[in-house]
């Protein structure tokens, strides 16, 4: 009973700490031309919805209520690493204050099934990739020299820690923190360099990865999408890393 009356002093904390809220946005879909590739490679997304902010710690602390097997003491060892929610203080708190800044810490088996949880799924690479070209004014952000200059500056330095959803922009779809709070999941990172089945692969070309691969990108001023695919590459699926969050799809 002590326990159960912490727990609702805390979350009546949390609501007080709560202002943004979590929405579909729809996206009408289009064309993704992967930074490796070919004319003939591009990707044909169809429309979807996206969250407009990505996953809180508020909202994982209700997921991993209603799903104590995903709790930070009790997540199996298969599917999360040792840094697992390592910014939470026990299984079901962390500072108050902390409670619309996006989820950091979870691995990408912990995303998926909070989507699934929720009736929702990880975003394609290439559907996370289309909203995020976006800049506040065109859907194709990338034509504007201000809204690139803002993603490499962002890339060239540490971002701002411990900074609540809602608090870098929102894209002319009316999504939030696409870049400037966390690097987020997607459903096929692991396939973010490959066209083959594997690295292994020995008909892929060595310019798909590292520095080779920049001369092959349709874009060389795109360093920032550059550091994404790196990010995804150095990935496994346990992996929780402190600036990585992650958002739904539907």
């Amino acid at each position: 009973m002590h326990k159960i009356i912490i727990f609702a002093f805390f979350c009546l904390a949390l609501n007080s700490e709560i202002s943004a809220q979590t929405k579909l946005i729809p996206i009408d879909g289009g064309i993704y031309l992967p930074l490796y590739s070919l004319d003939s490679q591009k990707v044909a997304v169809a429309p979807f919805k996206i969250d407009n902010y990505q996953v809180s710690n508020a909202e994982f602390l209700d997921f991993v209520c209603q799903y104590p097997e995903w709790q930070k003491s009790k997540a199996k060892k298969l599917f999360v690493d040792a840094n697992y929610l390592r910014h939470w203080t026990d299984d079901e708190y962390f500072a108050p204050e902390m409670a619309n800044q996006p989820v950091v810490n979870v691995s990408w088996f912990a995303a998926k099934k909070y989507c699934e949880c929720q009736g929702k799924r990880l975003p394609t690479t290439a559907e996370w990739e289309l909203v995020a070209q976006a800049s506040q004014k065109d859907k194709n952000g990338y034509k504007d020299e201000n809204f690139n200059q803002w993603l490499l500056d962002w890339v060239a330095k540490p971002a701002p820690k411990n900074r609540n959803r809602g608090s870098t922009f929102k894209n002319v779809y009316g999504v939030y923190d696409m870049h400037g709070l966390v690097w987020e999941w997607t459903h096929d990172f692991n396939s973010a360099l490959t066209t083959g089945e594997s690295r292994g692969n020995s008909d892929l070309s060595d310019n798909l990865f590292c520095g080779g691969g920049s001369f092959s990108s349709k874009d060389l001023r795109n360093y920032a999408a550059f550091m994404r695919f790196a990010m995804r590459s150095s990935l496994k699926a346990k992996y929780c890393v402190g600036n990585l969050g992650f958002r739904c799809v539907q």
